[in-house]
């Protein structure tokens, strides 16, 4: 996976890929697709939700130039997959999901491979996760319709952020924190899952 549907891809940071190689991918999907967990394709995972192709997992861990002492705050937990690689990256990782069922089996499939690193919580990741804010690092895990303000306000000066945004045409963003702003590093065409709001 890593070797053909990644690296050949042009994703070249030697810590991603290594981190991409550790994590085993099968685990977090449902039993009876894990025949599909090596394809470079979204699986299901349940409650209409999926887990994203490991390319563009692959491309969004690298454009956040994570380093060992950042702290990264993930929307969209989901199965826990992402999760899991950018805590082999990173210092520690905070991960909220909206879906509570969802939350359930990727915490206990986190906690069974050994992952001491991350925190989780059910919640709206439109609001962020204020409370342990500032983040060196965010990523989000599902398309929202707008830039959310409260996850550029809860990321430090120069941080990163990479989110999909949009609803039928949605943008993969890659941006840098500049003041009240946001710089636009780059950007690719994506389809996610909608970031769920609170009702």
């Amino acid at each position: 996976m890593v070797a053909e549907q990644i690296r050949a891809r042009g994703v070249a940071d030697p810590r991603v890929l290594d981190a991409m190689s550790r994590v085993p991918r099968h685990l977090f999907i449902p039993e009876k697709d894990r025949g599909e967990a090596y394809e470079d394709r979204p699986v299901a995972i349940g409650f209409g939700q999926t887990i994203s192709q490991p390319y563009i997992v692959g491309f969004m861990t690298e454009s956040l130039q994570i380093e060992p002492s950042h702290r990264v705050l993930e929307i969209g937990t989901g199965c826990g997959y992402q999760t899991a690689v950018l805590a082999e990256l990173s210092r520690d990782v905070y991960s909220i999901e909206r879906i509570d069922a969802l939350a359930t089996v990727a915490r206990r499939t986190l906690e069974a491979l050994g992952y001491t690193n991350v925190h989780m919580r059910t919640g709206d990741g439109h609001a962020g996760w204020p409370e342990e804010a500032p983040y060196d690092r965010i990523l989000g895990a599902a398309a929202a319709a707008s830039l959310p303000p409260a996850l550029v306000e809860q990321l430090v000066e120069g941080g990163i952020l990479v989110i999909p945004v949009g609803t039928s045409d949605q943008q993969l963003q890659v941006l840098r924190k500049r003041g009240d702003t946001t710089q636009l590093l780059s950007s690719l065409p994506v389809r996610f899952v909608p970031m769920i709001r609170e009702e």
